[in-house]
C-alpha cells in the first residue's frame, strides 16, 4: 500500500476515504486536481483495499476518465486501461512467472501471493497470458 501512496503523492493525486459503500471507491478528476476516494469500509481490508486503490489511481495516472454524459466516450476502454496500469504496477509478468515456478498455480494462491483480490488475479493473468482482459472468455 505505502508504494501505491506514494505514486499517488509524486503524481499530485489525493487519495481520501469517504462513505460510497455502492461503488466502494471512485477517481475523480476537476480543476483542483485528480482524487481517488475509497470507502471507509476498505480501510484495512487487505487485498480489497490495494485493489481498489491501484485501479483507481490507474485513472489518475493514465488520464483515463470518461464522461458518462457523452454518448461518444466509451466507458470500458477507459477501465480497460485503468486495470492495465493497475496490473503492471501491482504484478509484474516477471514476478508473476516467478510466483508460478514456486508453485502457487490456482488462482487463489496467486491472489493471495501478490495480496490481490481474485477478480483482479483473473485479469491479470488474462493480460499477461492472452494480451487482454477478457475473464469472461479465457477463465
Amino acid at each position: 500500500m505505502n508504494k501505491l501512496f506514494q505514486i499517488a503523492q509524486r503524481s499530485g493525486v489525493t487519495v481520501e476515504y469517504c462513505h460510497i459503500p455502492l461503488n466502494e471507491s471512485i477517481s475523480v478528476e476537476d480543476a483542483a486536481g485528480d482524487f481517488v476516494l475509497l470507502d471507509y469500509g476498505l480501510i484495512s481490508a487487505g487485498a480489497k483495499e490495494r485493489t481498489h486503490l491501484a485501479h483507481e489511481l490507474g485513472h489518475c495516472v493514465t488520464g483515463s476518465f470518461y464522461n458518462r454524459h457523452s454518448g461518444l466516450d466509451v466507458r470500458q476502454k477507459h477501465e480497460n486501461r485503468a486495470d492495465k496500469w493497475a496490473i503492471e504496477e501491482l504484478i509484474g509478468e516477471e514476478a508473476l512467472n516467478e510466483a508460478v515456478s514456486e508453485g502457487n498455480t490456482e488462482v487463489w494462491q496467486l491472489a493471495e501471493y501478490f495480496n490481490v483480490s481474485e477478480a483482479f488475479m483473473k485479469k491479470a493473468v488474462c493480460w499477461y497470458k492472452f494480451g487482454n482482459l477478457d475473464v469472461e472468455y479465457y477463465m
